[in-house]
This record gives structure tokens, C-alpha cells and sequence, in this order.
């Protein structure tokens, strides 16, 4: 799908840029994707698809009357985990944040007050989430927003089985089947597999994902490069999922435009000790 020109940042002059109004409250979007393994079935390109389509579809969703613009997909991410298979091409967390840390700075001097890091791999929300901090304490005035692609659809596990919603973490039903919607013809459905790790001596306190997960790389868990079953992906759950992802996005896009911090609660105590 071809982007709208009039939400494509980078297609604009920087003449059109300065003239834009209300810069303040017009929210750029900078999708983050990832160029790395997902098995045999599904391309390296799937974090990075699925980021950038996702906006794509949401921004022509969006009321016109909301000001917002995708900035060109950022295609690679902190992919590390998957080095041992070929195909991955990774950045440090190092260079990721750097990265993140002077684009935002380049949108910040032209004028923009808004910034969503919309993130499409599992790998690296840590690193977003601190660029996008340190962007709101470097300008105060700047509203930033380090968002997983998969928030567009809080609810999307209901879609998969409880052993996939427990244990799936890549190349699984939700990415396959979402894949098989944006672009079917790089899905290699003959090929697809599924493989769950095998984890032992945690006393069932340490598993994969979660608040007490252990750190592993991808062949710690698997053989294949697939984390959960892509076998039981489909072209209907696919669907579900992107149009549930695209009005979930178009939400969290409006929502960004109109967020604003607007003071503190009332403190009943000493206001010696309310702090700076």
C-alpha cells in the first residue's frame, strides 16, 4: 500500500514544513521495525512490515482534521538475540538510542512538540522507552511516546490458543497470521513449523516473558528461529488482527494529538515537602 503523499513527512518541502500550522500539537510518527530471523516460513522484513502498514493504513483511517505524518520506517532495531541465524542485521542498544535520541532532536528544531516511537520488535521497547525519556527531560516541552505496535490491540490474544498466548513469542500465529493479511505472497505457509522452548530448574518462577524472565537468545529457545506455532496461522485471523491493530493505532494517534500534562493533583500535606 502506497502512503497518502499528505501524510508522508519526507514528501514534503522544507518550505511546506515551516509553513504547516499548529507544529505544536501535530503528532510525526517514526516507526521502528527490525531486519531479523523469523523462521522458515516468514521474511526478515516481518517487524519492519508490520510497522510501517500498520501506520500506513491508520493514517488514512485518521480524521483529516488531526494534524500527523509518518516519518520514514526505521528498518533496522536491536536484534541481537537473533545473531545466530543468518539474515539478521542488528544495531547495539548503544547506536539504536543515539539514533532515536538525534532524529528526535531533528523534529524538535523544526518546530514539533509531538514524537511517537511506534515500535514493531519485541527486542528493544526498553531502549525506546529510555530515548523517549530522556527526549522529555532534554525539552521540557516535548510530548514523547515510546508505544509496541501490538498496544494498537490490547485484546489480540484472544485470537490465539493458551499455550500461544502463554509461551509464543516469534514467528507464531499472531505474526504469521497478520503477515498472511499485509502480504501473503512472502508468507512460505509450506514451510511454517512450530517449536516451544523446553525450560527447566526455574521452579516454575523463571520463564521467557514477563517480570521474571531470564535473558536468552533465540537458539536457547529453538532450532528453527520460530518461538511459538505458525502452523496454526490463518488469512481470517490475519484480518481480525489488522483491523483491530489499524483502529487501535488511528486511537492512539488522536490520543497523542490531544494529550496534554496539565498540573498536579491537591496536596494536603506540608507544601514545604511537595518538592521542586
Amino acid at each position: 500500500m502506497i502512503m497518502p503523499i499528505a501524510r508522508d513527512f519526507s514528501a514534503l518541502t522544507w518550505s511546506e514544513v515551516a509553513a504547516l500550522p499548529n507544529r505544536d500539537h501535530t503528532v510525526l510518527i517514526l516507526p521502528i521495525g527490525a531486519i531479523e530471523q523469523h523462521g522458515h516460513h516468514l521474511p526478515l522484513k516481518v517487524d519492519s512490515a508490520i510497522a510501517s502498514e500498520i501506520l500506513n493504513r491508520a493514517l488514512t483511517w485518521l480524521d483529516p482534521s488531526i494534524p500527523a505524518y509518518a516519518l520514514p520506517l526505521l528498518p533496522y532495531g536491536k536484534s541481537n538475540e537473533h545473531l545466530g541465524f543468518p539474515g539478521t542485521i542488528a544495531l547495539s542498544a548503544q547506536t539504536l538510542l543515539a539514533t532515536v535520541m538525534e532524529i528526535g532532536e531533528s523534529v524538535y528544531r523544526a518546530g514539533f512538540r509531538r514524537l511517537v516511537l511506534m515500535n514493531g520488535h519485541g527486542g528493544q521497547p526498553q531502549v525506546l522507552e529510555i530515548a523517549a525519556t530522556d527526549l522529555r527531560v532534554k525539552f521540557p516541552d516535548f510530548y514523547t511516546f515510546a508505544w509496541f505496535v501490538w498496544r494498537g490491540a490490547p485484546g489480540y490474544k484472544r485470537f490465539l490458543t493458551d499455550r500461544e498466548g502463554r509461551e509464543g513469542l516469534h514467528g507464531g500465529v499472531a505474526e504469521t497470521s497478520l503477515m498472511l493479511a499485509l502480504d501473503a505472497e512472502a508468507v512460505r505457509c509450506d514451510r511454517a513449523m512450530a517449536e516451544y522452548p523446553k525450560l527447566t530448574g526455574g521452579d516454575g518462577l523463571i520463564g521467557v516473558k514477563g517480570p521474571t524472565a531470564a535473558a536468552w537468545r533465540t537458539e536457547d529457545l529453538s532450532r528453527t528461529g520460530v518461538v511459538g506455532d505458525g502452523t496454526a496461522a490463518s488469512l481470517e485471523i490475519g484480518e481480525q488482527l489488522l483491523e483491530e491493530l489499524v483502529s487501535g493505532w488511528v486511537e492512539l494517534i488522536t490520543a497523542a494529538h490531544r494529550f496534554e500534562f496539565v498540573g498536579h493533583g491537591e496536596i494536603s500535606e506540608d507544601p514545604n515537602l511537595q518538592g521542586p
